[in-house]
């Protein structure tokens, strides 16, 4: 029963695929569960359901489960972190437009 187990002769391809798999094992999954998003974006997996039924947040079923695109998450992150940007930038002028008026 020599060579039982072995994945066979070291090659280029073989390293390549390994080092590849073994990567994407490290790296965070692309589709996640709602525990898996929950610690990705760092709140409660209850805040997460809220806002999954609140529709604020990209989700789908798979079956009768949750599941998140990390990409999606990023996108969605991004566009409120932008929000927010947008949002600070306008309030300082509409203050200085209340307090020139008085």
């Amino acid at each position: 029963m020599e060579g039982r187990g072995k994945r066979g002769p070291e090659t280029p391809a073989r390293r390549r695929f390994w080092g590849q798999a073994k990567g994407n094992m490290a790296d965070s999954r692309e589709v996640m569960n709602i525990r898996q998003a929950s610690q990705y974006l760092g709140v409660s997996p209850d805040t997460l359901y809220k806002y999954v039924g609140e529709q604020k947040i990209p989700a789908f079923k798979l079956g009768n489960r949750w599941r998140f695109k990390k990409s999606k998450l990023d996108q969605w992150m991004e566009e409120k972190s932008s929000q927010m940007e947008m949002g600070t930038k306008h309030k300082p002028k509409a203050a200085t437009k209340a307090a020139g008026s008085q």
